[in-house]
């Protein structure tokens, strides 16, 4: 499953990343706003990351800026199955790119592709002291429930306060048709 954007290109990872994808990925400040990822995370963590068979249940696409010369790595975004079953939005940006609206364009482009698959209900999170993570997913449709889960970051040393979003009514997202392309890409969480 690939997507181009104006500005980024979203493809699944590759073993040629995973030097990349370390280095990126590895600021304590992103990992600490990260649950799955281990910390400090190094080449290896990321070989085996990338070496996870890439399924419907649980895509998982690397970011990658299209501007200013060769494509370069600038985040990761995916939906994949909560322990609850529900499909669950999740994402993360390198810290020198925070503030140019690459979350906000690449977690479109993949809602994008999900609505285009009958994926709905999507429902993401963010820990209650990242407001930045929140305001992306106000833009992209998303409302607080009002929720709030305690979740484990291995960045963060222990578990901390997690904000719980899900898709509004009414969000601004319509289904590209041109995005009909991936309706097999993820079947399984459109049940």
């Amino acid at each position: 499953m690939f997507a181009r954007t104006p500005r980024l290109l979203l493809r699944p990872g590759w073993k040629e990343d995973a030097i990349a994808l370390a280095q990126v990925i590895g600021d304590p400040a992103i990992l600490r706003n990260l649950t799955g990822a281990p910390s400090p995370y190094g080449p290896q963590d990321a070989e085996a990351f990338l070496s996870m068979p890439q399924d419907s249940h649980q895509p998982r696409l690397l970011i990658f800026a299209r501007t200013r010369g060769a494509p370069r790595l600038v985040g990761g975004c995916g939906i994949e199955r909560a322990a609850d079953g529900k499909p669950e939005l999740g994402y993360w940006i390198a810290r020198p790119c925070w503030g140019l609206g690459f979350a906000t364009e690449a977690t479109r482009a993949l809602l994008g592709m999900a609505r285009a698959n009958g994926v709905r209900g999507l429902r993401a999170a963010h820990f209650a002291d990242n407001p930045a993570s929140g305001h992306v997913l106000r833009k992209l449709g998303f409302h607080f429930t009002g929720r709030i889960e305690t979740r484990r970051s291995p960045g963060r040393g222990g578990a901390a306060d997690c904000l719980i979003f899900e898709e509004g009514e009414a969000s601004p997202m319509p289904v590209d048709p041109a995005l009909d392309i991936y309706r097999d890409a993820m079947p399984a969480l459109a049940a």
